[in-house]
């Protein structure tokens, strides 16, 4: 029985890595971590407000914010033609809650 337990340990080890894997993944890019950072200070904004904040492409915005959305680091609301885009907090706390518990710590210091 206590190789059932450990063969449960490991696969929700194998889950855990495969989340943090996306996660760190989604935030290596520098203007993806750009991007994230100027919705947290700013709040919601639309791609238009972000193409002309960080000075790029707006095609290559929406590409960078597809990728955060797929991992639910974005959301995005559609009110017409403006697409507006904000960070899901509660999803970035969550990702931060499960790399401290797979490190081992305490999440909540």
């Amino acid at each position: 029985m206590s190789g059932e337990a450990g063969a449960s340990g490991r696969d929700s080890a194998q889950v855990e890595v495969r989340e943090l894997r996306q996660y760190f993944r989604a935030l290596s890019g520098t203007l993806r971590l750009r991007l994230v950072r100027e919705l947290a200070m700013q709040g919601e904004m639309s791609v238009s407000q972000l193409v002309a904040a960080l000075r790029v492409s707006q095609p290559l915005v929406s590409w960078h914010l597809s990728l955060l959305k797929r991992v639910g680091l974005v959301r995005i609301r559609r009110t017409g033609r403006q697409v507006y885009c904000s960070v899901d907090r509660a999803q970035l706390q969550s990702y931060q809650d499960l790399l401290a518990t797979f490190l081992g710590g305490d999440s909540g210091k």
